[in-house]
């Protein structure tokens, strides 16, 4: 695809292009077909395309499993998405346990081990909100900063420390406006490794979607992105290495209130053979055929269930 396609269509990904409600009908293969008629539920997510695509995935396995489902994906910002589930206006929507454990649990030291991490998330959630941990997929949608190709080259970057290299003036930093204000986010980022804080005017707070195209153009030096993004490869990024393990593990998992599940069990055996084949390499393509080639994430979403053998 040429570069000036790719990013001409780089702002529409993100939450940036509204998520359709439309779900088209589907038949279950592997997900078993009535096994939860008669159910209603609600699905929420975030307004990212990730979270979006999640959100679709759950969407569809739900209605392929006969339930009636009221689609509430695409929801401004992680606490709105999650007060959701809290207050019971909606039933379930994928999190990830770094953002759990730090933003809805005030911890302030992240758990390095996958599994351990996961396991005290859920142990926790649970009983302070009567939330559900159902199985997690094995990719980590980890916060990166990412710098162009040549710009690496420049100033020698392969990590994170590696910002000190570049004279204090030329730090530039395009962040989205939920990083800059998270305790995991840019503040934290800056203390771990021993960087001050720029001067205001050397950071830039975008939409999520644009600071992606921002970077790429040389707006600023640095650009917060998600590591999952398949806009990294395609605007020729390059995400520096967090050698100092700064960042938590953030695997995704669908969460789910505990009344739900104990009403529809069987809502985990779905989503397990979901969790199981999202990997970071898949994640990078669902992602991309959004952001990049600007296709309807419900779509994307099927069609990779098909292809799973989820779907018929």
């Amino acid at each position: 695809m040429a570069a000036v396609a790719v990013l001409g269509l780089a702002a529409t990904g993100c939450g940036l292009k509204p998520a359709s409600q439309f779900a088209p009908d589907v038949t279950g293969k592997s997900i078993q077909a009535g096994s939860l008629k008669g159910a209603t539920l609600s699905v929420t997510s975030k307004n990212f395309t990730e979270q979006i695509l999640l959100g679709k995935i759950t969407v569809l396995a739900l209605k392929a499993a006969g339930a009636k489902v009221v689609d509430k994906t695409n929801v401004q910002g992680s606490i709105n998405s999650r007060k959701a589930i809290e207050r019971g206006e909606a039933d379930m929507g994928w999190e990830y346990t770094g953002t759990a454990w730090i933003t809805y649990m005030g911890k302030d030291k992240p758990i390095p081990d996958p599994q351990q991490q996961y396991d005290a998330v859920r142990k926790a959630d649970l009983a302070q909100h009567r939330i559900d941990w159902l199985s997690y997929a094995p990719f980590n949608n980890t916060y990166a900063m990412a710098v162009t190709g040549p710009n690496a080259k420049k100033y020698g970057l392969k990590s994170l420390s590696d910002m000190k290299k570049v004279p204090p003036a030329q730090r530039t930093f395009c962040l989205e406006t939920e990083f800059y204000s998270r305790v995991d986010g840019f503040a934290g980022m800056l203390k771990a490794y021993g960087i001050p804080k720029p001067p205001s005017g050397q950071v830039k707070k975008l939409d999520t979607g644009v600071v992606y195209d921002a970077t790429a153009k040389g707006t600023c030096l640095f650009g917060e992105v998600f590591d999952t993004d398949g806009r990294i490869p395609a605007l020729h990024l390059t995400t520096l290495a967090d050698d100092r393990h700064f960042f938590p593990i953030y695997n995704p998992a669908l969460t789910v209130r505990h009344s739900v599940m104990q009403r529809y069990p069987q809502i985990a055996d779905i989503e397990k053979q979901i969790a199981a084949k999202l990997s970071t390499k898949v994640m990078r393509k669902l992602n991309a055929k959004v952001d990049v080639e600007g296709q309807e994430p419900v779509l994307v979403a099927r069609d990779w269930m098909k292809s799973e053998g989820l779907l018929e």
